[in-house]
């Protein structure tokens, strides 16, 4: 009987760089601590060059107001948290700088990125909506919350590194030996949401900070999630 190739042996057509080593350490380390920032970073910088990520680029390009953006490389200027707060209390701007104080975030939390390509683009955008997002949808900033905001971004981008944070929890909540069955239905629930939301990263919310919420919503499709 003749015996498997050996996975060592064989013609690996992908080298293992120091990204995908350091990315395979976030992804471990996301797994003991979902709370680890700089390990989602790590898992990102790993899938930016995986033809998966090319995938998603493609897919979001399909939407002509989405590929506008890459072509412009749009990018806003930092959000200035005390003016916004002088908004009125029904606008984007209000609630959006009303849940960075609560939850004392930073509008510039994230790695910084250079605008060299398509992925660095992406990952600076999303970086810099996160807290938008979760503004507009409804999604705390809790472990809860921000699985289901993942799930809104497998629906509304296809996004690689969403999956592989929804993958680190589940591994996470088996280790620990919890119900799998809430984390089950809030990925449910984002995804659901995401599916039938108009696209977000088409948006460009900081030139209409002042719009209600309400409205932002009603435009986009969005029924904001609600904890039970």
């Amino acid at each position: 009987m003749s015996k498997s190739p050996s996975i060592i042996n064989a013609d690996m057509s992908r080298s293992v760089t120091p990204e995908i080593l350091k990315g395979l350490e976030g992804f471990l380390a996301f797994i003991d601590d979902a709370t680890d920032t700089e390990a989602v970073f790590d898992i990102a910088a790993a899938l930016a060059k995986h033809e998966v990520s090319t995938a998603a680029i493609t897919y979001l390009k399909s939407y002509p107001e989405i590929a506008q953006l890459f072509e412009e490389q749009y990018i806003a200027p930092t959000p200035n948290l005390e003016a916004l707060l002088k908004l009125p209390e029904d606008s984007l701007g209000f609630a959006y700088a009303s849940h960075m104080r609560a939850a004392n975030l930073d509008p510039e939390f994230y790695r910084k990125v250079e605008l060299i390509d398509e992925w660095n683009y992406l990952a600076l955008r999303m970086r810099q909506t996160h807290d938008i997002w979760h503004t507009v949808t409804g999604f705390g900033t809790d472990i809860a919350g921000e699985i289901g905001l993942q799930a809104f971004s497998i629906a509304q981008n296809r996004s690689p590194l969403a999956v592989m944070l929804i993958a680190g929890i589940t591994l996470n909540t088996i280790k620990m030996n919890r119900d799998l069955n809430p984390l089950v239905r809030i990925i449910q629930q984002g995804y659901d949401l995401g599916y039938q939301a108009k696209p977000f990263l088409g948006q460009k919310w900081e030139e209409a900070w002042e719009k209600p919420l309400a409205d932002w919503r009603a435009e986009l499709n969005v029924t904001p999630f609600r904890h039970v």
